[in-house]
């Protein structure tokens, strides 16, 4: 009996089979509807599905992606999917709508059958995998992108056919359209973009030397502002990640951490050479040695472009982002608003420390002019030399490194306030160092001098002589502090040529007190 039964439904296939053969290749109306009813009340949907994709559908298809069944795995010339994409979507408008306008008529109880994932998309996953596997392949991130996006296109037109939202739910849901996402494996994609774009950045990073765009070929010119080209491939790098050509949103979340972890990278790499600068690690690590052997000058390019992308991570960058992730939550792009914020604010910290590395600059080559204090303290303690009349040559060394940096032609990078700011904390410290080195000659010189005077008298004492001629004479210590006296007026002087003023800083008050004659003491003018 079971062979009985057996037999006949495979007649009754075959029958079934042929009729809907006839009715597809003649455009019977009546006779598809009637062969629909019959699988579906027979329960035979996939022989329908698949008696449409042999017949119909893949003879079209191989028109446009051909494919040998002796040779699978045919190499193709090119892998793009456009215009093939293109010519399919054309021929099922003009050969199968008709056909997939019956199959989802409405009440007809049709909606068991699904023509477009198990017959079309079917038979299309099928060509590409055979006729032009290496459109499935992320090895090549570019080719591989725009064949994804082209392919979420061809899907969308594809659920244009259907008639409700549950239809769709259902076409997404079948084994098909499961299996041709996977193809797309965009895991490897986006690793592949993340070694690229992260490489990049590595390597203009690991340059030993800082490197403006003036030293670059012509061609490449000017870059929005920036200067380094460390800085500018940063935000060439953060832009690329958004780029409508890399960018794959349904993995933004990934790119976003991407782009914070470049901001990060070029943090770190601006806080640990200046670490190293500070510390004088000179070749512990090859990212920090830029910092170690960069000028001041070099310092007010850095400062300049960390400004600017400060200020474009806060507009340009977040407004692009937040454009792109319009379709995401509140609370989502409030959440990327505050991360790229946080990443930016990372940038804007190390503005003090980068110009406390050029301030610390100019002050060091300013101290080498205080070498010069101890030899004046050696002239008067050596020689019989008389009181002072002038104040001495290394003065007007003193600011010189201060009014070269502020007349250099890089000065036009910063802004006016930091421009002050600059030059107010360097003549504090440059004048602390200096009252700490007068302060610290004047005390050794008289606790010298008050030495010898004690062994002089006790001599004399015992010699019976007067030491009222030696009382008279000007000491040494004297002599030096009206020598310093005279130094600190002209330093003072020079000052207020820059603008400073020299009474308003707290060391150079210490150091007129420190010098001054009893009667000028509390009067700073000069």
């Amino acid at each position: 009996m079971e062979k009985r039964i057996h037999g006949a439904s495979l007649l009754l296939d075959d029958s079934l089979r042929h009729c809907f053969v006839s009715g597809l290749e003649r455009k019977d109306h009546e006779a598809l509807l009637n062969c629909l009813r019959a699988y579906a009340a027979t329960g035979n949907t996939t022989g329908a599905e698949e008696v449409f994709r042999t017949t119909i559908v893949s003879p079209l298809i191989q028109k446009i992606i051909p494919y040998s069944p002796s040779n699978l795995d045919g190499y193709a010339l090119s892998n793009d999917l456009e215009e093939d994409y293109q010519q399919i979507m054309q021929i099922i408008e003009a050969e199968c709508k008709c056909f997939l306008d019956i199959a989802s008529s409405a009440n007809s109880g049709f909606h068991v059958f699904d023509f477009l994932a198990n017959s079309i998309l079917k038979e299309v996953l099928f060509a590409i995998q055979k006729g032009k596997p290496g459109a499935f392949s992320p090895g090549r991130p570019t080719e591989f992108l725009k064949n994804y996006k082209l392919s979420l296109h061809f899907l969308s037109y594809l659920e244009g056919y259907c008639p409700s939202r549950s239809a769709v739910a259902k076409f997404r849901s079948e084994d098909v359209y499961v299996d041709f996402m996977k193809q797309w494996n965009i895991g490897v994609y986006f690793s592949l973009r993340f070694q690229e774009i992260a490489g990049n950045l590595d390597s203009a990073l690991m340059v030993a030397a800082i490197t403006p765009v003036s030293n670059l070929l012509p061609a490449q010119g000017d870059y929005e502002g920036l200067i380094l080209k460390q800085s500018i491939t940063l935000l060439d790098s953060l832009k690329s990640c958004w780029r409508d050509d890399v960018l794959v949103l349904s993995f933004s979340d990934k790119f976003l951490r991407l782009s914070l972890q470049l901001i990060s990278r070029y943090s770190t790499w601006l806080s640990s050479g200046l670490a190293a600068r500070k510390m004088n690690s000179s070749g512990s690590i090859p990212s920090t040695e830029w910092a170690i052997s960069a000028l001041p000058e070099d310092f007010v390019y850095v400062m300049h472009d960390v400004n600017y992308l400060v200020a474009e991570l806060k507009n340009g960058f977040l407004g692009n982002v937040q454009h792109l992730l319009h379709s995401c939550s509140f609370e989502v792009l409030d959440l990327v608003k505050q991360s790229i914020l946080h990443a930016g604010k990372s940038l804007d910290d190390l503005i003090p420390s980068l110009l406390d590395a050029i301030i610390e600059a100019i002050v060091e080559k300013s101290a080498e002019e205080f070498k010069h204090l101890k030899a004046i303290t050696a002239t008067y303690r050596m020689t019989i030399k008389g009181p002072p009349v002038r104040h001495s040559p290394y003065v007007s060394g003193l600011l010189r490194p201060v009014k070269a940096f502020l007349d250099g032609e890089r000065i036009v990078y910063l802004t006016t306030e930091t421009r002050k700011q600059l030059l107010l904390s360097a003549a504090e410290r440059i004048t602390s160092r200096y009252y700490d080195l007068v302060a610290e000659l004047v005390d050794t010189v008289r606790k010298t001098e008050s030495s010898l005077q004690r062994i002089r008298q006790t001599a004399q004492r015992r010699g019976g002589t007067s030491s009222d001629a030696s009382d008279n004479s000007i000491s040494n210590t004297d002599k030096l502090c009206m020598q310093y006296f005279l130094d600190i007026q002209e330093y003072g002087r020079n000052l207020a040529e820059l603008g400073v003023a020299a009474a308003d800083i707290p060391a150079y008050r210490s150091l007129w007190q420190c010098v001054a004659p009893a009667d000028r003491q509390s009067t700073i003018n000069f």
